[in-house]
């Protein structure tokens, strides 16, 4: 197995280029478990934890909030709390604070497990991915980034060099099951994000399908909900959770049982949507 250490991003996809089998590594949290697990090596790893600058950190681009796929979630976690709550909701809840300081962001994106607990913030925030080559960068809805279970929509010579997410407008959630708080693959999650301004609702399912998921049925009930000041009514409540549910597409396997998922996303679903729409009213977060 060959290994390969560019120093810089732009060393990087030149590499990509010239070796487009070469499996990009980073904080090797989800690759190396993999190897140590008896899994057949790559004819070559790409590492890129030595790529600096705009790949592992965060900036504002006009109207959007940059992450660089370097990011580790510790950084996320101490840098973007009033930027992207969701995303550190979600990276506070990956492995251990070890796993936190090496995973990234662009690691977890890459993999494209359905079970990846940043997936469904992505979604609700309706994130898009800048996959970069040396032929140039082309921009990817995160709809279209999952294709399968740990399949994603790179070309063999692209790297992901960012995430781009526009700067919310309004309360974000996001909240997770699983068998304890931390070090745990989620049996389900999910992450909701609301636009005052613009009058809609993001939602992301995670765990519950091939791939991560939205659930539109539950985003189209917007125009619902009484953006002038009101409270919720239980009913909308109980519509929202049963139109999440509804979208999710659970397996039973070792973690949970697909009966058990659906139950427990409805449940989700009118948590942080009565969480979230504290925030709006202003009594805060529960």
């Amino acid at each position: 197995m060959d290994f390969l250490r560019p120093t810089t991003f732009e060393g990087a996809l030149a590499e990509k280029a010239a070796r487009p089998e070469a499996v990009p590594i980073a904080g090797g949290t989800d690759l190396m478990v993999g190897l140590n697990f008896g899994r057949p090596a790559p004819p070559a790893l790409l590492d890129l934890s030595l790529v600096g600058g705009a790949f592992a950190g965060w900036d504002i681009d006009g109207d959007e909030l940059r992450l660089g796929a370097g990011l580790t979630y510790a950084g996320i976690i101490a840098e973007l709390g009033t930027v992207c709550p969701a995303l550190v909701a979600a990276s506070r809840t990956v492995g251990s604070p070890q796993i936190r300081n090496r995973g990234t962001i662009g690691g977890n994106l890459g993999t494209a497990s359905p079970a990846g607990d940043t997936h469904p913030v992505l979604l609700a925030t309706r994130a898009m991915v800048d996959a970069v080559s040396v032929r140039g960068t082309r921009r990817i809805p995160i709809d279209e980034f999952y294709l399968g279970p740990k399949r994603n929509a790179l070309a063999p010579d692209e790297l992901i060099g960012a995430i781009r997410i526009p700067i919310h407008r309004g309360p974000q959630q996001f909240a997770k099951v699983g068998t304890r708080n931390a070090m745990v693959i989620a049996v389900c999650s999910f992450g909701v994000a609301l636009d005052v301004r613009g009058r809609t609702v993001g939602t992301g399912i995670g765990s519950a399908g091939p791939t991560p998921l939205r659930a539109p049925d539950a985003e189209a009930l917007a125009p619902e909900l009484p953006w002038h000041g009101g409270t919720l009514t239980d009913d909308l409540v109980q519509r929202f959770g049963d139109a999440v549910a509804a979208a999710a597409k659970p397996i039973d396997d070792v973690r949970g049982a697909a009966a058990y998922r659906t139950h427990a996303l409805a449940v989700l679903a009118r948590r942080t949507l009565r969480w979230a729409w504290a925030d709006v009213l202003g009594g805060g977060a529960a």
